[in-house]
C-alpha cells in the first residue's frame, strides 16, 4: 500500500506547499505507450489485476518486471553548461581565472556546428546515463550551439531549457556578440524553439560582468514581453566576482540590485549559486519569486564558499544542480552527496528524503514544470529511472546491512552514481539501458 509519510518534515521549494515522501513497496507504474503519459500507479497487486488483461478494443498491456529495483521520477538538473563537458576537472583556479583560462577557450570552439552537434549528442547521452531527463542548460554565445542542442533534445524527446549566452564585454572577442545582435539571436531562438514539443528557451546573460547595462536592460525587456520564457544567469558565487560587479555598477546597492534594476528577476528566473547574499537580497528574492540553483560540487571545486540551504529555502525556492564543468559530476546522486557534506559543515542536516525530493519534484517546482514532471501523478509525463540498489559489490554489501527505508535511501544518496542507473525512460520510451551501453 502507498505510504505517505507525514511524519517526515520536508523544506518545500514553493512556500506554503506541503510535501511528503511517498514510497510504494512492490509497486507498479502504468504508462500509456502512445502518449508517453502516466496513467496510474499503486500497489502491484491492485495495478496488475486491473491492467494485466487488455480491455476489448485496446492494445495489449506490456508488463516490465523490475523486481528488487527502485523506480523514481527522472532527475532534473537546474544549472549545467553543456559545452563545458570537454573541460571538466581543469586544474586549480578560482572562478574568474578559471573562466578566462579554460572556459572561454573551450566555448570558442562552438562556432563550429559539427563540434556543437557532436558535443550536444554526447552530453545528452551522458545526462541519460546519469538518470537526468530534464535540465536548465547553458549553451554558448553561438546560435548554432543552441540549434545543435535543441535538435538532439527534440530527437530524444527530452524536456530541456537553453538559450544563447549573451556576452558583449569583458570576454574574448570571438565569444562576444554585439549588444543588439545577441538579443536578436535570442528572439530568433524563441521564435523557432520555445515550447516546440518539450523544448523551452531561457534568456541567458552569462552574468553582470560580461554584459553591458544596455544588454542587460534589453534582456529584461525581452523577458517582460513573455510570461512563459525562462531567464538564467549567475549570482554571488565568488568574492572577486562580487567586487568586479561592484566596480562596474558603483551606483547600485549590490549584485542582485543590478539584475533587479534591469528587470531580470521573476518567478521563471534561476540564478546559479547565490552563496554570498545579504538579508535585503534574500528578501528581494522572496518578493520577486526568483529561484536559486545550489551547485555543491562546483562551489567546492572552485573554493567559492558554503551555501546555506535551509536559510535560502526560508526565503525562496532552491533547486540542486551539477554546474558542469566547474561541477565535477553529471550525477545528481553524487551532487546530493556533496550537498550533504556542504550542509554538514554548517550543522544543517540534509536527509535523503529532502535530497531526493529536491532533485525530482522540488526541481520541477522551481522550474514551474511540476504540472508535467517530477512525480508519478496521472497525466504527467513518464520520465523515470530504474535504479539498481545493488549495482556494485560495495552497494550490495552495504544495503544488506540497512534495516529501514531511510537507511537505504541515505546510502543511495551517499554512494550512488551513474552505475546505479539501470534504465532511463523518457516520455515512456527507453532512452538508456546500462546493459546495452556496456
Amino acid at each position: 500500500m502507498p505510504i505517505v509519510d507525514k511524519g517526515v518534515t520536508l523544506m518545500p521549494v514553493v512556500a506554503g506547499v506541503n510535501v511528503y515522501p511517498e514510497y510504494i513497496a512492490n509497486g507498479a507504474l502504468v504508462v500509456d505507450d502512445v502518449t508517453g503519459l502516466i496513467v496510474d500507479y499503486g500497489s502491484s497487486e491492485t495495478i496488475l489485476t486491473e491492467y494485466a488483461h487488455a480491455k476489448e478494443g485496446h492494445n495489449p498491456v506490456q508488463i516490465h518486471d523490475y523486481k528488487n529495483k527502485l523506480i523514481m521520477p527522472g532527475f532534473i538538473d537546474t544549472h549545467v553548461h553543456y559545452p563545458q563537458i570537454d573541460m571538466m576537472a581543469a586544474f586549480g583556479e578560482q572562478l574568474l581565472d578559471w573562466l578566462n583560462n579554460y572556459t572561454f577557450v573551450t566555448e570558442a570552439n562552438f562556432s563550429d556546428p559539427q563540434i556543437a552537434q557532436d558535443t550536444a549528442k554526447f552530453f545528452l547521452n551522458q545526462l541519460l546515463a546519469n538518470g537526468t531527463t530534464s535540465a536548465l542548460v547553458f549553451s554558448t554565445s553561438h546560435p548554432q550551439s543552441v540549434e545543435a542542442f535543441f535538435t538532439e533534445s527534440q530527437r530524444l524527446n527530452t524536456r530541456m531549457i537553453t538559450g544563447n549566452v549573451l556576452m558583449d564585454q569583458n570576454a574574448p572577442a570571438n565569444l562576444c556578440a554585439p549588444t543588439e545582435q545577441g538579443i536578436r539571436d535570442t528572439q530568433d531562438v524563441i521564435d523557432k524553439w520555445h515550447e516546440r514539443g518539450r523544448q523551452h528557451v531561457a534568456i541567458t546573460p552569462r552574468f553582470a560582468i560580461t554584459s553591458t547595462p544596455k544588454q542587460l536592460q534589453m534582456a529584461g525587456e525581452l523577458y517582460a514581453s513573455y510570461d512563459n520564457v525562462y531567464l538564467q544567469t549567475h549570482l554571488a558565487e565568488n568574492h572577486d566576482e562580487i567586487a568586479f560587479v561592484r566596480s562596474l555598477y558603483p551606483n547600485h546597492k549590490g549584485y542582485l540590485d543590478v539584475y533587479d534594476d534591469m528587470g531580470l528577476l521573476g518567478r521563471r528566473t534561476t540564478l546559479a549559486h547565490g552563496i554570498h547574499l545579504k538579508t535585503a537580497e534574500y528578501e528581494r528574492l522572496r518578493e520577486t519569486g526568483t529561484q536559486i540553483a545550489h551547485c555543491p560540487t562546483s562551489n567546492l571545486f572552485l573554493g567559492s564558499g558554503l551555501f546555506d540551504l535551509p536559510k535560502t529555502l526560508s526565503y525562496t525556492g532552491v533547486s540542486i544542480a551539477t554546474d558542469v564543468g566547474a561541477g565535477t559530476s553529471l550525477s545528481m546522486l553524487t551532487t546530493l552527496s556533496e550537498a550533504y557534506k556542504v550542509q554538514q559543515l554548517q550543522s544543517n542536516p540534509l536527509s535523503a528524503h529532502q535530497g531526493l525530493y529536491q532533485i525530482t519534484l522540488g526541481n520541477a517546482q522551481s522550474l514551474v514544470l511540476d504540472d508535467k514532471i517530477g512525480n508519478f501523478m496521472p497525466n504527467k509525463e513518464a520520465d523515470f529511472v530504474v535504479i539498481d540498489m545493488a549495482a556494485t559489490p560495495l552497494l550490495e554489501r552495504r544495503m544488506a546491512q540497512t534495516k529501514t527505508l531511510d537507511e537505504k535511501l541515505f546510502v543511495l544518496m551517499m554512494l550512488g552514481d551513474d552505475r546505479v542507473i539501470e534504465q532511463t525512460i523518457v516520455a515512456g520510451v527507453n532512452r538508456y539501458n546500462r546493459l546495452s551501453a556496456a
